[in-house]
């Protein structure tokens, strides 16, 4: 154990009060002294994913934002609409923190030999709640870091790269032989091509600008469809015959897109049919809904068949049910390729302070195509 820990924490909130208002801040907190099997983490990175957004800002009505407080101390406020109130009643009145995963030095740890291993290394976290200065964990909750990575390099091991991993992982176990993804310029996106490159699957990717494409072939991508084309349809389905994909995974959730990935995947398998039926191809088609980058309803109009599915996707559940030898493979690669394959690059790195400055919100919750921002809690 150090001999003198910080007292303190400074660390970002979010809370939606019952009456409609989201509310922004930043709060000191006491350390928590490790306990045997915990370690004390000085976070040094900690990036802000979609998933972080959808607590931190949940449904509010981001137009209506108001900046507040000091330069070193700033509040926002927003109007959250009824439906958005509806949608979060479990955690009104409630002042959470914020943060998925990031990166670290390990200040301080417990008696277990599991712990003080981890004294003074620089680990990678998944904790939650990692906008802070401090956080303390479960050692279960960080991996060490190969000696000379940097906060930066390590800040992102969790959410995109098995998340990405993850979607190989279910393609297989389902019975799928290649993949179709949208908002494929992503982060995660440019990861998922790299490992399916690597791993020979066949994968579709969707965007919706010519910049994206670019980005997507200067990493060698293979199948890339524009959805912004007036061809759109008919690429989609002549890129799903090329691959054979029946199964994809949708970033943007809203709008017609899921619907239209359905509709193409199984206008692909009529064309494989050596006769007719008034059922459709009976080819199996899935697609997860794995992010909200369209808050809209999703659409699924007639033409997919009487063999497809709908549903959503999370990497919580399936690292919960994946066998412990699929979740160690995972975790050796990610470490293995962190500054190849799984390699994040940021726009922008941010205080806490600055993570609040309103101007600079409205900038990474547009959630742009290579626009990630990393927030640097002690620098």
């Amino acid at each position: 154990m150090a001999d003198q820990l910080p007292e303190t924490s400074l660390q970002i909130r979010t809370l939606v009060t019952p009456e409609g208002k989201l509310e922004l801040s930043l709060e000191e907190a006491p350390v928590k002294t490790p306990g045997p099997d915990q370690v004390l983490v000085r976070v040094e990175g900690t990036p802000i994913n979609p998933s972080d957004l959808g607590l931190l800002v949940g449904g509010a009505d981001m137009s209506t934002a108001m900046q507040g407080g000091t330069k070193d101390s700033p509040t926002i406020s927003a109007d959250v609409p009824a439906g958005g109130l509806r949608a979060m009643k479990a955690r009104l009145g409630q002042s959470l923190g914020v943060g998925n995963e990031g990166a670290g030095t390990v200040i301080a740890a417990g008696d277990s030999p599991a712990a003080q291993a981890l004294l003074g290394k620089m680990v990678t976290c998944l904790g939650g709640n990692m906008y802070q200065q401090y956080r303390t964990l479960h050692v279960s909750q960080c991996m060490a870091l190969p000696e000379g990575t940097t906060a930066e390099q390590g800040a992102s091991c969790y959410v995109n790269p098995l998340t990405a991993l993850s979607f190989v992982e279910t393609m297989k176990a389902k019975g799928h032989s290649a993949l179709v993804h949208t908002a494929a310029a992503s982060n995660l996106g440019q990861m998922l091509n790299k490992i399916c490159l690597k791993d020979g699957v066949p994968l579709l990717n969707i965007v919706r600008k010519k910049e994206q494409e670019d980005i997507l072939r200067g990493i060698g991508a293979k199948h890339i469809v524009n959805s912004s084309s007036d061809t759109f349809m008919e690429d989609l389905i002549n890129g799903l015959v090329e691959t054979g994909a029946t199964m994809g995974f949708d970033a943007i959730g809203g709008g017609p897109l899921a619907g239209q990935l359905l509709i193409a995947m199984e206008a692909a398998a009529n064309r494989k049919m050596k006769e007719y039926s008034r059922y459709g191809s009976g080819t199996e088609t899935q697609v997860y809904i794995y992010g909200r980058l369209d808050m809209s309803p999703s659409i699924v109009p007639a033409g997919v068949g009487f063999a497809w599915n709908l549903s959503g996707y999370l990497l919580t559940p399936f690292l919960e049910k994946a066998a412990p030898e699929v979740r160690e493979r995972m975790h050796k690669r990610v470490i293995d390729e962190l500054n190849t394959t799984f390699a994040s690059h940021y726009t922008k790195k941010v205080s806490l302070a600055e993570a609040l400055d309103l101007e600079t919100l409205h900038a990474y919750n547009a959630k742009a195509t290579g626009e990630k921002y990393l927030i640097t809690p002690n620098a």
